[in-house]
């Protein structure tokens, strides 16, 4: 049975210093995201129907709504693990999917979405690291394998990155060794070794026991505050969701049903259906 997680993020963030000492999130200049007439289907069902939405670079915005909506699918075309039946998706200025030849957007190459997903990073439900490796050797794997960076500088961040998760004692251990929380934090560290330009965070708490939610949340709280990384969340914790996010978009059925500040969504929300689903959800 994995240790009960009992250390805690480093309170606040540590300023990352002029010449690159670790300590804050290593991020690259945020950039924003844009949906233009996004379509998604799976067999018969039309899970995304020309969905248009924007997030802006440094912006945070969670997405809400009952399972089945859209919210999780919008994330697997970021990340491009599904790819879309029509429209456009944008990562800063440059197209996910197509890409620019001879004047005209055509289907992206390998080679283009490589690049492309070096921008994103995505922490999951699941802690998904490499149960082979150890915990400093799966926040080094991607920076020196994919970005090509040299494994003495990927070490120096992912150091950098356990101390401000508070975990600079386990960079030996297995995932094995690790409680639940313990192993998301190191997940979420991962996604940052990346220097993302967006963060994406599919219901990251949904898979811990209760008692370990707190901890990965004050460390989301943490990122959010002092970096200006881009971050789209889903999630069903609603207090969370209004902690970190600059807005809040409610989806049913692949739309947008309702958008607005945290305080306007859960306080004082204009449209029946996302009244309906807030009760719903502060029931259980």
């Amino acid at each position: 049975m994995p240790p009960t997680d009992t250390t805690s993020p480093a309170d606040p963030l540590p300023e990352r210093a002029a010449d690159g000492t670790p300590g804050k999130p290593p991020t690259r200049v945020p950039c924003g995201i844009k949906f233009e007439k996004v379509v998604k289907r799976f067999g018969d069902n039309v899970v995304l129907d020309h969905l248009n939405f924007e997030v802006a670079a440094g912006e945070r915005v969670t997405l809400i709504g009952p399972s089945g909506s859209g919210k999780t699918t919008i994330l697997r075309l970021l990340m491009t693990l599904e790819h879309p039946d029509g429209g456009i998706i944008r990562v800063g200025d440059d197209p996910l999917w197509h890409m620019e030849r001879g004047g005209k957007l055509v289907k992206a190459n390998e080679r283009h979405l490589h690049e492309m997903r070096k921008r994103i990073g995505m922490v999951f439900q699941q802690f998904n690291l490499f149960p082979n490796m150890n915990v400093l050797r799966n926040l080094t794997e991607g920076p020196v394998h994919v970005l090509g960076l040299g494994k003495d500088e990927a070490v120096e961040r992912a150091r950098g990155l356990l101390d401000m998760i508070g975990l600079a004692d386990k960079e030996d251990a297995h995932p094995t060794q690790l409680s639940g929380g313990q192993q998301q934090r190191v997940a979420i560290a991962r996604a940052l070794a990346m220097e993302p330009t967006v963060l994406l965070l599919d219901e990251v708490t949904s898979a811990l026991d209760p008692e370990l939610v707190v901890g990965v949340q004050d460390l989301l709280r943490d990122i959010a505050a002092n970096t200006d990384v881009t971050m789209l969340c889903v999630t069903h914790e609603m207090g969370f969701a209004k902690d970190i996010s600059n807005r809040v978009l409610m989806f049913d059925q692949g739309r947008i049903v309702e958008e607005g500040t945290p305080e306007a969504i859960f306080e004082d929300p204009e449209e029946d259906r996302t009244r309906e689903f807030l009760s719903a959800i502060l029931a259980t």
